[in-house]
């Protein structure tokens, strides 16, 4: 089990650094996506399926829908039109399918080797824990968030609209 944790974690870290270093927003998404799979293997190491699943279905998911809708919105324009038959390069997605497929091979070793069962010392998350400590003290943290998300998604609704009087300046 602590094989899946430290290579779940290394896996992560260095999809992480693809999203930082990444110049192009779409190739930074599909590294964000390793790389918030590969903190779900993370919990599940640690013995929080609950955790693991919610990481998958709420980040991986919808946020990563949120986000790749945003950067759709953000209308690039012509010019990153030529740059599309460069994504179909190798060194594009070879990347993200390393690291996948290492996550992919840690879960084949998990599910075989019926180490499921053990878990890295720790006590289990319930869903019942998480509800209290989001809806509890947490509960303003959550809701800035959400805030923050939206702030985020006006402005980039703003800035990405055709008629943006930012885009029509030219000059100095």
């Amino acid at each position: 089990m602590e094989l899946a944790f430290y290579l779940s974690g290394l896996v992560a870290v260095v999809a992480t650094v693809g999203v930082i270093t990444g110049s192009n927003p779409v190739h930074a998404v599909v590294y964000l996506i390793v790389s918030l799979i590969a903190v779900a293997l993370v919990f599940f190491a640690l013995g929080a399926p609950f955790a693991g699943a919610l990481e998958i279905i709420v980040y991986a998911g919808a946020i990563m829908v949120l986000f790749v809708f945003v950067v759709m919105m953000l209308n690039l324009g012509p010019d990153q039109d030529s740059d599309d038959a460069g994504w179909r390069h190798p060194r594009h997605w070879l990347g993200p399918s390393a690291l996948a497929l290492v996550l992919l091979g840690v879960l084949f070793h998990l599910i075989a080797g019926g180490e499921m069962a053990r878990v890295i010392d720790g006590e289990l998350l319930t869903a019942r824990a998480v509800g209290l400590t989001l809806f509890g003290p947490w509960l303003m943290v959550v809701e800035l968030a959400g805030l923050l998300l939206l702030g985020a998604l006006v402005t980039a609704s703003h800035v990405g609209r055709r008629s943006n009087p930012l885009r029509q300046r030219r000059g100095p």
